[in-house]
């Protein structure tokens, strides 16, 4: 079979040609969708982290002294935790879903399709400007709580890793949602209906096991609760489930969606259909 590249014409530029990882287009991909949020920081930075505060006001604030210690921790240090990695979840799946539908509505995916992207590096450049996006509100927010809550250290290692892998997975659910949604109100409805109660039934603001049953069972078949149970034992050193469930439930979703998310860029779903 004749090779099409040799028989261009004398003069034409030929196909670049990619051994490995393009890290150059993946860099680029990257820092697309972080200038994207960051140019408009006030409302993807600021507005989060304003939210988060409101709930601090109301929820210690408001009703200081009528909340009780939980498991000897104040109820400040324990929902602050919870708030942080929420505005992580949140933030993380809103950056790679919006940027995504529109891409489609404004007809721009020709700008990460045309350029010689693999599917895995198009998931990458993604799942990683979606996790930064979390992860900086989600600093912010700490910083921004502190006066209301006396945060302390007990384990770094958990807080780095459930506040990483938490963003990736819902950086990279937000990349299902932003494909598949062809309207504004589809993806509103995502964050409504689904994101919205799995963060505010997974034990933010109580005590998961204080819960009757059956739904005390139930929230422990919600991935979140494990993110948010694990990211709070960092700061308080305690969790009401095992931590180690909580970190190979999180890496075993955030491997299972990056697969995924290369499924769908390879097959070309929502954007060349």
């Amino acid at each position: 079979m004749t090779d099409l590249a040799s028989t261009r014409p004398a003069g034409l530029p030929q196909p670049r040609s990619y051994h490995g990882v393009n890290w150059i287009g993946v860099q680029t991909l990257y820092l697309r969708e972080v200038r994207r949020f960051w140019k408009v920081g006030a409302q993807t930075v600021a507005a989060p982290v304003v939210t988060t505060l409101l709930y601090m006001l109301v929820f210690v604030v408001a009703l200081k002294g009528a909340r009780p210690p939980l498991h000897g921790t104040p109820f400040a240090e324990f929902v602050a935790p919870g708030l942080i990695m929420m505005a992580v979840l949140n933030n993380a799946f809103a950056n790679a879903s919006s940027s995504l539908i529109q891409a489609k509505i404004m007809g721009t995916s020709t700008d990460f399709l045309t350029p010689p992207l693999s599917p895995l590096e198009l998931t990458i450049g993604f799942a990683l400007g979606a996790a930064t996006r979390g992860v900086v509100v989600g600093l912010v927010t700490a910083v921004c709580v502190l006066p209301f809550a006396r945060l302390g250290v007990t384990n770094l290692a958990a807080i780095l890793w459930f506040s990483l892998t938490a963003s990736l997975m819902m950086g990279m659910l937000g990349v299902f949602a932003g494909l598949w949604a062809e309207k504004f109100d589809q993806l509103a409805a995502v964050q409504n209906f689904l994101i919205m109660p799995m963060t505010f039934l997974s034990g933010t603001f109580y005590l998961v096991d204080n819960l009757p049953e059956p739904f005390a069972t139930i929230s422990h078949f919600n991935p979140i609760f494990y993110m948010i149970d694990g990211f709070r034992f960092g700061f308080i050193g305690h969790a009401e489930s095992n931590v180690w469930i909580g970190v190979a439930m999180s890496a075993t979703l955030t491997l299972v969606m990056a697969w995924a998310c290369w499924q769908v860029f390879r097959s070309g779903w929502r954007l060349k259909s």
